[in-house]
């Protein structure tokens, strides 16, 4: 019987689809219009879609040839950047309150340093749904005042009446004893029944309460809409006749979780999106033996940016979601409001103002003919000639240029500027704002943008890439096969994995090995018994360890791999530590003490791995594939220019630019004075000519 791998990456305004068959590694691809009131229906849509197609030329499929099935979703993160939660409560250990509130005292980088009228984000929970627990644990995990539960369940009962469907409980030092919290837990189960209970020493059992508590807060304010939303889902699913039990949910750390343990921890999935697009570059540095390359994912809404040194993606132990701070292992992704859909407008003062407001799925862009009236990139890249009218996802989906005329019309005549100069002022300021969340990964971090490529995917990545990656006096661009559904193929290529953390602060030179194995033998049982039930054979279980380490009073750590061989010969972990100090911070300090501050453990649960076709010359002419030739706008000029489609290029093919590619899922600009070349693996790399 055949077995097929499905995977879904739900964007704001397509959903993508790839659809691998295990036996033979031929992959299909499809897109759908999202649905944003019940992302399941896109998802059922585009499965019954692609289910159809895999049996062509080959034995039919069946839904229950699904074997395996990973979800990219944005309904925790939409949830959090609307502010859709659910009404949430808080508890907090007595004379504490505050801590909420008070957050770090520091406001962000960036224009909110000047700002005199800056406010901090609304708290996701009010103080008149904060309660207080008597009770207190000091910084030795020592009881010194025991639960007084007569209280606690009054307070319970005051949260009662604000009817809240979750709470978060966060109390002091409980990474060192979570015995009370288990009991406020247990508690809650009485007084408040159908409540969802998240606890700060199971969500993040580690040092410094702000970010214990906001990350605590955060998950128990998502995690009933996430826990609906994959029921719902897995109903759908089930309905449908996919029943197998490998169905994963992508977390930010670039790992799955199985939809039971993503139900439960709604905060590790804030990322789930664009973490596939990372793991999907990390396969491309390995495919195309590129050690440096800037992952640039632009959709529908957004711009999704990381960057791989060495073959490495960057990854962060702390975030920031619209202002809300989180603790949670992530990829170190920076993403700004800039997609197809992103509107473009001129306010009162006549300033030209491009997003961060977006058409979205509906209505969309003007050109979609759905409703949409206001100017946005996608109508831009059609009036410019960059998109095709009549070949929007392979001819499926027809784009109305006197809709998107209309649009930009309106923007063009407030500047006083013809509608062409309007349309290519627009892109130039989308464009001017991606570049700098580049740079904010790569230059403002003391890497040369010189080593990089650009790896650019999504549906409106490649349409600007090549003019960012000359304007960033970067390497060189590189389209893979699939960019339009790339973030979907890297669902496929990731494994299953779980993150855990315990802080126990002491200094190195007072430890023994023994006493760092120990820790660690309850992190990894942890997390191969959660792998064991996730099915995984041990052999087929990985774990990798590491240390938070600090000099002694720093108010910051790193991170620092920790094998048995380093625990063995403690020196040599510290000096592996000052190195990495000394690399991220330029400087060390040998002599001084270091401390230990937290574990961690990650389990990883290897998925067979996906490797791409290679495919060989066919002798085919580029005139082969050369669809038209049209004027297209580049630079204030408009040139004529030969657009070709993508799929009917051979191994090897040579194009110079200008010149537009036009695919099923994206098209791909190259600028005059640019040359891209076909690959064996059917990526293109595109160059300045030499």
């Amino acid at each position: 019987m055949p077995r097929y791998r499905v995977a879904v990456d739900t964007g704001g305004t397509f959903s993508d689809f790839v659809y691998l068959n295990e036996h033979t590694g031929a992959v299909a691809i499809g897109k759908v219009a999202s649905t944003p009131d019940d992302p399941s229906q896109a998802i059922l849509q585009g499965i019954e879609a692609l289910i159809g197609r895999a049996g062509e030329g080959e034995t039919a499929a069946e839904p229950a040839d699904v074997s395996y099935f990973c979800h990219g979703t944005t309904v925790g993160t939409n949830a959090l950047l609307e502010g859709k939660g659910v009404k949430t409560g808080l508890l907090v250990t007595a004379g504490f309150r505050g801590i909420y509130e008070v957050a770090e005292q520091a406001r962000p980088y960036g224009p909110a340093i000047f700002d005199v009228m800056y406010d901090k984000p609304t708290p996701l929970v009010p103080p008149s749904r904060t309660g207080e627990v008597r009770e207190r644990v000091d910084f030795r995990g020592q009881v010194l005042f025991p639960l007084d539960e007569t209280a606690l369940r009054s307070t319970l009962r005051e949260l009662r009446g604000e009817n809240i469907e979750a709470l978060a409980v966060c109390l002091l030092f409980s990474f060192l004893h979570p015995a009370h919290e288990a009991r406020v837990r247990a508690i809650a189960a009485e007084e408040l029944p159908g409540c969802n209970v998240s606890l700060s020493s199971e969500i993040l059992p580690q040092i410094r309460e702000y970010y214990r508590l906001s990350t605590t807060v955060i998950n128990a304010y998502l995690q009933p809409i996430l826990a609906r939303y994959i029921a719902s889902l897995e109903s759908r699913l089930a309905g449908a006749g996919i029943t197998t039990p490998q169905k994963y949910i992508m977390q930010s750390n670039g790992g799955m979780a199985t939809f039971r343990e993503a139900a439960r921890t709604a905060v590790t999935t804030v990322l789930s999106g664009p973490a596939g697009g990372v793991t999907a570059g990390l396969a491309a540095c390995r495919q195309l033996q590129i050690g440096n390359l800037i992952t640039f994912d632009m959709g529908g809404t957004s711009c999704d940016v990381a960057l791989i040194k060495d073959g490495e993606a960057i990854f962060s132990s702390r975030g920031k979601i619209e202002g809300r701070d989180l603790a949670v292992p992530m990829m170190d992704i920076n993403t700004v409001s800039a997609g197809g859909g992103t509107i473009a407008k001129v306010d009162r003062f006549g300033v030209l103002d491009v997003g961060p407001q977006s058409a979205g799925a509906v209505p969309g862009p003007a050109c979609y003919a759905r409703g949409g009236e206001a100017a946005t990139i996608t109508d831009c890249n059609l009036l410019l000639g960059y998109l095709s009218a009549d070949n929007f996802l392979g001819g499926r989906m027809a784009l109305d240029r006197a809709k998107a005329q209309a649009a930009v019309a309106c923007v063009a005549e407030k500047l006083s500027l013809d509608v062409a100069a309007a349309a290519e002022g627009i892109v130039r300021i989308i464009d001017v704002k991606m570049e700098e969340a580049i740079k904010a990964i790569s230059t403002m971090r003391g890497h040369d943008l010189r080593d990089f490529f650009l790896l650019a995917f999504g549906g409106a990545g490649p349409l600007h890439a090549a003019r960012m990656a000359r304007d960033l006096g970067m390497a060189g661009v590189v389209v893979p096969l699939y960019p339009g559904v790339f973030s979907a193929l890297g669902l496929i290529m990731s494994d299953v994995k779980h993150d855990y953390i315990l802080s126990r602060l002491r200094p190195l030179d007072e430890l023994m090995p023994a006493d760092i194995e120990a820790v660690f033998a309850e992190l990894t049982e942890r997390a191969r018994d959660a792998l064991r039930r996730d099915g995984f054979a041990d052999d087929k279980i990985r774990i990798d360890r590491a240390l938070d380490l600090r000099y002694a009073g720093q108010g910051y750590e790193i991170t620092v791999a920790c094998t048995p061989a380093d625990v063995t010969a403690l020196a040599s972990l510290r000096k592996k530590f000052d190195a990495e100090h000394n690399s991220q911070f330029g400087h060390m300090a040998p002599a001084e003490p270091v401390e230990v501050v937290s574990y961690r453990v990650r389990g990883v649960g290897l998925v067979p791995p996906v490797d791409m076709p290679k495919f060989t010359p066919q002798g085919l002419k580029l005139s082969d594939a050369l669809r038209e030739t049209r004027p297209v706008r580049f630079d204030r000029k408009t040139v004529s220019c030969r657009v070709y489609q993508r799929e009917k290029l051979d191994v090897g093919a040579t194009i110079h630019g200008p010149a537009i590619l036009d695919q099923f899922d994206c098209t791909t600009i190259i600028c005059a004075g640019q040359v891209a070349r076909v690959d064996e693996w059917k990526n293109l790399i595109v160059t300045e000519e030499t």
